[in-house]
């Protein structure tokens, strides 16, 4: 596997990969509707990490087997399109960093690729001078971010259009001196 910094020209490669991994990953945890009404606002790239240096592809044999980031800017979720504002930066003294945007192609699933990932933005991170994370996870993403140290702070429904709600789940964790704690 080979892990990468995200560029410009790989965003179509990228919008593609976001709504497969949607359509097949997320459909044993939200109905079709409510995964089309998230894609592109909610499940979508974010150009603003690509340019931050912060978002990450995987590849396997050529081809994007993942996706995701971090950031140090206020939004905890979705794609740039939905944006209608600044997305100011965060102060690593005060602010948590964001874990954001991963997906992973039904066909690496379970394969170690969010795991390499997710270290790789955690190790960021920290050189950043952060010391503890935020994200929203999706109900399928659940067990993962569980598995690598992350508490569950709220369950919220997010508002969609169509009175469609998508359930998602606030976590955290804190990262001190090699140590994981919460």
């Amino acid at each position: 596997m080979n892990l990468r910094l995200a560029r410009m020209d790989d965003c179509a490669a990228l919008e593609q990969l976001i709504g497969l991994s949607v359509r097949l990953l997320q459909a044993p945890f939200y109905s079709m509707a409510q995964m089309e009404a998230a894609l592109g606002p909610i499940f979508g790239v974010d150009r603003q990490l690509i340019a931050d240096g912060t978002y990450y592809v995987a590849e396997t044999e050529g081809k994007m087997a993942g996706c995701g980031g971090w950031s140090q800017r206020a939004s905890l979720f979705g794609g740039d399109r939905a944006r209608t504002g600044p997305d100011p930066l965060l102060d690593p003294a005060s602010d948590p960093a964001r874990v954001r945007a991963f997906f992973i192609h039904p066909d690496q699933a379970r394969r170690g690729i969010g795991k390499t990932i997710l270290a790789a933005c955690e190790s960021a991170i920290i050189e950043a001078g952060f010391s503890r994370i935020e994200l929203v996870a999706t109900l399928a993403g659940e067990a993962f971010y569980l598995s690598r140290g992350y508490r569950v702070l709220k369950r919220y429904e997010l508002p969609m259009p169509g009175r469609l709600t998508l359930p998602v789940v606030w976590m955290a964790k804190q990262m001190t001196t090699g140590n994981y704690l919460f």
